[in-house]
């Protein structure tokens, strides 16, 4: 039943318009859709807000409690009022523009792409306006009562006696994982076009003289990769098929790679199903091409689908389906991966496969876990069964004795909060299980450690999360290698030190045309933070150092952007909440940094994160 929000909320949000607009109020339609775009940041507050200045802000993070408001309560209303939805797009484009939300021709793709899938998870959700807005904004603005907390019931088998880990014995084999994350294709991308535009994407468009042009092979800006970048990435590894010379301390061949997503550009506003299938084919094909008969084990990004972060969970039928781009997945990874893993990812875009003997790799679509996904309004308790089908796989390795790596794409902490928890438990019932977890997302350099649950001290697993190929927004092009303990009795199977490549811009961009441009190595992290090991407990050790040891802080924040820094320092606030980011491998636990030094208010820590998280 519509709830009359119009009369006394409408006027707060938008007085000039809401005499003759409100009654239809497409209004909803258009910030729902606009709410989904990359948007040009304002100037921040102080140097510990820097990375909102360097990059837009994304999804629902955009408006206020009482905006969020509205607009439900808006969409709810229109939905009865003028259930025309083509008719309350045309008004709600017309808004956008008025609004001044976008660019007239933002506004109008915006909105007609994203108006089906927004109205039509909307008609199906159960929640009212103020627990809609609780649960993409945070308790703060609305407590959800039907979607609240949940918990799954774990594995009647006791959990077997934790045994601290060790490093490999001298002699033991060891085996490197290409690592690729976030490549972020754009075909628009023209080199010579403007770096600067109004628009959520530059470098596209006609080349043009002078300062503030893309360059051959990227740029520092809001702009992602031709190509041609991602084609010299892949030339130049040792698996590849037409490898070249000019990499740096990367001779040792591939046993494997993983590759968790977001293969598409950040041109969000304009994209169809066309598009993105294009995308991972042409990808996909570039992989294969290059990486020859190497094994690769991909995960979903969000960015895989039209409307970005639209993810409808498995009884969504029909054309608002998922089936387009999971069908279309398993055609173009069924070289890499087995039958029994192309039926799950048809079905939920999530599987298991063993990497080698010994070794089980399990992929998660991360999707069901994303505040982004409109389409969790409906239902957000363990979407399409993902964490319950986790548990019976990790209780099977434990019974057969394999380790397991976990890959997906968005990181634990930045997840729903009741999805973030319950994965955690999961994690701390199968620490002797979980050998490694590697996940991407944010484009940066970075790590969430977690840890026991009854005292929130032990380290007991840890989630890196590896830099993007792209160069969004104003970073170097870079890539992770892992190495593992390789297959062999007793094998732990845990990463044993990683290291990260970059191309630096500044000099690939300024070399002779036809150069091929030099990948280097930018850090390996044993050798730079001083590592004995790379064990959960030597991570957390590194936070703990990093509190007192301002360089070892300024090291990590270099490597944390890939060697391209903001110009602005990070200072205590941004410091606090860095190393809060960096302890927590669930969202929204306050508990996991009290122990830090300096402290800061945790509201005011999630304000910064917030702030500092692009996609």
């Amino acid at each position: 039943m519509a709830r009359p929000l119009c009369p006394s909320l409408c006027p707060s949000l938008c007085p000039s318009l809401c005499p003759s607009l409100c009654p239809s109020l497409p209004l909803a339609l258009a910030l729902l859709a606009l709410l989904a775009l990359p948007l040009s940041a304002v100037s921040p507050a102080g140097p510990e807000e820097q990375l909102a200045a360097e990059a837009p802000r994304w999804g629902w993070r955009n408006v206020s409690c009482p905006a969020c408001r509205v607009l439900f309560g808006a969409l709810d209303l229109a939905l009865q009022l003028e259930p025309n939805v083509a008719r309350v797009g045309r008004v709600a484009s017309r808004l956008c523009q008025e609004l001044r939300l976008a660019r007239p021709p933002v506004c109008r793709q915006a909105v007609q792409l994203f108006q089906g899938d927004v109205v039509a998870a909307w008609a199906r959700s159960v929640l009212r306006p103020p627990e809609a807005c609780g649960l993409l904004l945070g308790p703060g603005c609305g407590h959800w009562d039907i979607l609240g907390d949940w918990n799954l019931s774990l594995p009647a088998a006791p959990k077997p006696p934790v045994r601290p880990p060790s490093p490999p014995p001298p002699g033991a084999p060891t085996a490197r994982i290409l690592f690729l994350t976030d490549l972020h294709w754009d075909r628009q991308y023209t080199p010579g076009s403007a770096a600067a535009c109004p628009d959520p994407l530059c470098c596209r468009g006609a080349p043009r003289d002078g300062p503030a042009v893309a360059g051959f092979w990227g740029s520092y800006s809001k702009c992602d990769l031709p190509l041609h970048t991602i084609d010299a990435l892949l030339a130049q590894l040792p698996n590849s098929t037409s490898h070249t010379s000019n990499s740096t301390g990367n001779g040792t061949g591939f046993a494997a790679a993983y590759w968790t997503g977001d293969i598409p550009a950040h041109d969000v506003w304009q994209q169809s199903r066309g598009d993105q299938l294009r995308a991972l084919r042409t990808v996909t094909a570039l992989l294969r091409a290059r990486l020859g008969g190497l094994r690769v084990f991909p995960a979903v990004g969000n960015h895989e689908a039209t409307p970005v972060n639209a993810f409808p969970p498995p009884y969504v039928r029909g054309n608002r389906s998922a089936a387009w781009l999971y069908d279309a997945m398993a055609e173009a990874w069924q070289d890499w991966l087995p039958p029994s893993a192309l039926h799950t990812l048809r079905a939920g875009g999530f599987y298991t496969a063993q990497v080698w003997p010994g070794l089980r790799l399990v992929s998660l679509n991360m999707n069901f876990c994303s505040q982004a996904n409109f389409w969790l309004l409906i239902n957000a308790t363990d979407p399409a069964g993902q964490l319950q089908w986790l548990m019976g796989v990790l209780a099977d390795a434990e019974r057969d004795g394999e380790k397991v790596h976990i890959i997906g794409h968005i990181p634990p902490a930045h997840c729903l909060r009741s999805w973030s928890w319950n994965y955690y438990r999961i994690v701390n019932r199968f620490e002797g299980t979980i050998a490694a977890q590697f996940f991407g997302h944010t484009h940066l350099d970075e790590f969430e450690l977690f840890y026991d649950e009854e005292t929130l001290s032990r380290p007991v697993s840890i989630a890196f999360v590896a830099p993007s190929v792209t160069t969004y927004i104003n970073l170097n092009p870079g890539y992770r290698v892992y190495e593992v303990a390789a297959s062999y009795p007793g094998s732990s199977h845990a990463v044993l030190d990683h290291e990260t490549f970059i191309l630096n811009l500044t000099e690939a961009n300024a070399a002779p045309p036809g150069t091929p441009p030099r990948w280097q190595r930018l850090y390996s992290a044993r050798q730079a933070y001083g590592l004995p090991t790379a064990f959960p407990a030597d991570w957390d050790q590194l936070v703990r150092r990093m509190q007192d040891d301002e360089r070892l802080f300024q090291l990590f924040w270099f490597h944390l952007h890939k060697g391209h820094p903001p110009r602005e320092p990070c200072g205590s606030p941004c410091k606090a909440a860095l190393l809060c980011a960096l302890r927590s491998g669930r969202a929204a636990d306050p508990a996991l940094c009290r122990p830090l030094r300096p402290a800061l208010p945790f509201p005011r820590i999630q304000e910064l994160w917030h702030q500092r998280r692009l996609c």
